[in-house]
C-alpha cells in the first residue's frame, strides 16, 4: 500500500497574493488535511525583486486566507530550497497551479529538480480554474499602477495595500 500524503505545501512569492493563489490553496485545502503556504523571499524572481516585503507578503496572505474562513492553512516564509522547506515541515508534497503551457514548462523543470532532490517529494498540478487563468500577480501590479480597478483580481485586503503603494506622496 502506498502512504498517503496528508501535508502540502502550496510555494509562490505572493506579491501580491491573488484569487487565482487563493482558488488553489482552498483546493488544496479539500484535497489534503494539512496546507503550508510557503511564500518566498526571492529576492531576485525573473530579475528583479518583488514589490512588497517578505512580512507584507505573508500577513496578505494571512488576511485573505481569514477573510477566506480557512483558519487552518498556515503561512510561512521561506528562504532556501523548496525541498528544504518541506523536508523541516515534513511536507511529502507540493501543489503549484498552473494557467498555461508557460507555466507547465517551467513549473515542470521545477518539479524534475525538486525529483532529484528529493525523491520522496511528489508534485501536485491544479488546473486554474476558467475564471482565474489569466491572473498573474504581475499583471495585477501593472495594472494598479495605471489606476485601474482590480478589485475582481485580488482579495479586499489587497487592495488597500496596493492603493497605498501607489498613492505615495498624492
Amino acid at each position: 500500500m502506498l502512504n498517503s500524503i496528508t501535508h502540502v505545501v502550496v510555494p509562490g512569492t505572493f506579491d501580491p497574493v491573488t484569487n487565482g493563489h487563493l482558488d488553489v490553496i482552498k483546493r488544496a485545502s479539500r484535497l489534503f488535511e494539512n496546507v503550508t503556504v510557503a511564500v518566498a523571499a526571492s529576492k531576485c524572481k525573473h530579475g528583479t525583486g518583488t514589490t512588497f516585503s517578505l512580512d507584507e507578503r505573508v500577513q496578505m496572505l494571512k488576511d485573505a486566507l481569514a477573510d477566506e474562513g480557512l483558519v487552518d492553512v498556515s503561512v510561512e516564509s521561506m528562504e532556501g530550497l523548496l525541498v528544504d522547506f518541506c523536508n523541516v515541515h515534513g511536507a511529502g508534497g507540493v501543489v503549484k497551479g498552473l494557467r498555461a503551457m508557460t507555466d507547465f514548462e517551467y513549473e515542470l523543470q521545477q518539479a524534475d529538480l525538486n525529483a532529484h532532490m528529493a525523491p520522496e517529494l511528489e508534485s501536485i498540478f491544479v488546473m486554474s480554474s476558467p475564471e482565474y487563468g489569466y491572473i498573474s500577480s504581475s499583471i495585477v501590479r501593472e495594472i494598479s499602477a495605471m489606476g485601474a480597478d482590480v478589485s475582481f483580481l485580488v482579495p479586499k485586503n489587497v487592495i488597500k495595500k496596493l492603493e497605498a503603494l501607489h498613492n505615495c506622496g498624492n
